[in-house]
């Protein structure tokens, strides 16, 4: 009775053993086809040329290479987190990706301000090489784990203006006690030379210039610049780039989620921020081209340059700020070594390559 008793209930387990081995493979399957959904915040209204729209192109990459089976709804600036509260956000995962710019996290890791653009620093082309082949992504990642986020770079604006002034300025004392939007060691910079810069969204500029909060403001290049009509606040749009030779757009992952995604969705992200960080790139220099000649063609705009001196004291200020820093925070002293030794790799080339060349083609007028 009791060896009956045995086999009968052998027979049964090794029955349901059987069944469970078979639907293992389908079980697997299943998991794999999983569609993992999450939620992008951006510090951009919804839709806003190249910046929110290039939030939008990256969710839909990762959507396509993972053939539907991840999916990311992107938020504009306010739905979900007002626009500078990214960081926080996907940090403590109430989000699991972010679209900013990380000089806008000054405060919560100084040394993020180098993985947007620095002063008189590399162009696009030189900082995406850093990037990509410097060891400049590998810094980024390690200064940002520490606030549990995996970051990529997501677009580039390109060079960017120095923005937008009510009055003409022929001198350093012209700058005396202006009110600038400018975000950033830029803004630091700015305000070593007498200027009072402050940090807002880039929807709070119009108004803010229209009621005389601000008698100046940077804000993109002129592709963004005319979407906020800005031409109609101010007259004159200066072009001396020093603040933002390159200006990098951030994709932020939430640490914890990232590590959650198997290996082929974590090549699946990486691999759509890249094409969307050049394909960004390549529609600022396409639309910015159409923009200026409208602001300047259509809306009468006056493009001038820092006379000599505003641009001699930028500088001065842009170094000792950026020293002060590096010598006040590890991270940034770190990140900041790399950057200027790659700098000084690149620009031998840059000099006798790209810039040469433009020198000759303004020469030859072609």
């Amino acid at each position: 009775m009791q060896r009956r008793h045995f086999l009968k209930n052998t027979l049964k387990t090794a029955g349901l053993g059987a069944a469970g081995i078979a639907a293992a493979p389908f079980v697997a399957t299943a998991k794999a086809q999983e569609t993992i959904t999450w939620n992008m915040v951006t510090s951009w209204p919804t839709n806003f040329p190249a910046l929110g729209t290039g939030a939008n192109d990256f969710a839909a990459r990762i959507e396509r290479l993972s053939a539907g089976r991840m999916r990311v709804q992107v938020h504009g600036a306010g739905e979900m987190v007002p626009p500078l509260e990214v960081f926080d956000a996907v940090a403590a995962g109430t989000a699991e990706m972010g679209h900013s710019a990380s000089y806008y996290w000054r405060g919560k890791a100084a040394a993020a301000q180098f993985f947007t653009a620095v002063p008189f620093g590399m162009n696009t082309t030189e900082t995406n090489a850093w990037l990509y082949h410097g060891g400049g992504q590998e810094l980024w990642d390690e200064v940002y784990a520490k606030h549990n986020l995996k970051p990529f770079p997501v677009g580039n604006t390109g060079t960017q203006m120095a923005g937008w002034f009510k009055k003409e300025i022929n001198s350093l004392d012209d700058m005396q006690g202006l009110k600038l939007r400018l975000p950033g060691l830029a803004g630091e910079a700015m305000n070593r030379i007498g200027v009072t810069t402050v940090n807002m969204p880039g929807s709070e500029i119009f108004t803010s210039m229209q009621t005389g909060v601000l008698d100046a403001a940077d804000w993109v290049g002129p592709y963004n610049d005319l979407a906020f009509g800005l031409h109609q606040v101010a007259d004159y749009y200066y072009t001396s780039a020093w603040n933002e030779p390159s200006a990098i757009l951030e994709g932020t992952v939430n640490l914890d989620a990232w590590n959650e995604l198997p290996d082929d969705l974590k090549a699946v992200v990486t691999e759509a921020a890249r094409a969307s960080n050049l394909a960004m790139i390549s529609e600022f220099a396409f639309r910015n081209a159409q923009a200026l000649d409208t602001l300047v063609d259509e809306h009468g705009v006056e493009l001038r340059s820092f006379p000599d001196d505003v641009m001699a004291a930028l500088h001065e200020a842009s170094q000792t700020v950026i020293q002060e820093q590096v010598d006040n925070d590890a991270d940034s002293a770190k990140v900041y070594e790399s950057y200027m030794a790659f700098q000084q790799l690149v620009r031998r080339f840059t000099d006798v390559g790209e810039f040469a060349y433009l020198k000759a083609r303004a020469q030859v007028g072609a």
